[in-house]
């Protein structure tokens, strides 16, 4: 897919305006890699694609248009703050590294959404955030991601976790510790990626 098909599909389906704020996101994100390695510099001039579309391709995937949205390990914006400029409930970022965090508050005032946006400077483990949607794009195992996370879900959260090809192994070692229904949507922006829906996620 091209930068221009990219941008196409989030102007379809989101609009102009959302199509605006992710382009100056993207812009700044560019200027600051300098600084910090948000994205690999081998990805920049495909940034729409692998980047954008990538993140925004959950925002159907969710099920819903507002709540309360939890990305963990959210980096240099992507998918988080990528959705929050296009979905319209409260997006929470959790991002470890400081100058990351302190970046994507700084970008959250300047696209206007920091009413909406809250950036949390800690390991998922240390927020008590609870979700309605909870988005983690291969951060970790998903094993690892529920032990983790699970304080921030309840019965109706969607687990949105887009990951290289799934292995059947995790799912059958998940379902001896977990309960939950899932499946899986084949990534739009690379065939050999994939993204494990989880819903009615419970401990045994």
């Amino acid at each position: 897919m091209t930068e221009d098909q990219a941008r196409d599909w989030i102007v379809e389906r989101f609009g102009t305006d959302a199509a605006e704020r992710i382009d100056h996101f993207l812009a700044l994100v560019i200027v600051e890699n300098d600084q910090q390695n948000l994205i690999a510099p081998s990805t920049i001039q495909t940034i729409w694609s692998r980047h954008a579309l990538d993140s925004m391709q959950l925002v159907p995937l969710a099920g819903r248009s507002d709540g309360q949205w939890v990305d963990i390990g959210t980096g240099g914006g992507f998918p988080g703050m990528v959705v929050a400029l296009a979905w319209g409930g409260q997006v929470a970022l959790v991002e470890p590294r400081k100058r990351r965090a302190d970046f994507l508050r700084d970008c959250a005032e300047r696209l206007g959404v920091a009413d909406r946006v809250t950036v949390h400077a800690s390991k998922i483990e240390a927020v008590s955030v609870k979700a309605d949607i909870i988005s983690a794009r291969a951060v970790a195992s998903v094993e690892n991601l529920l032990r983790a996370a699970s304080h921030c879900g309840k019965q109706e959260t969607r687990w949105l976790l887009p990951r290289g090809r799934l292995d059947e192994r995790e799912i059958k070692t998940l379902k001896r510790q977990w309960r939950f229904v899932f499946h899986v949507e084949h990534s739009i922006t690379s065939a050999d990626s994939s993204i494990v829906i989880l819903d009615r996620v419970e401990a045994r």
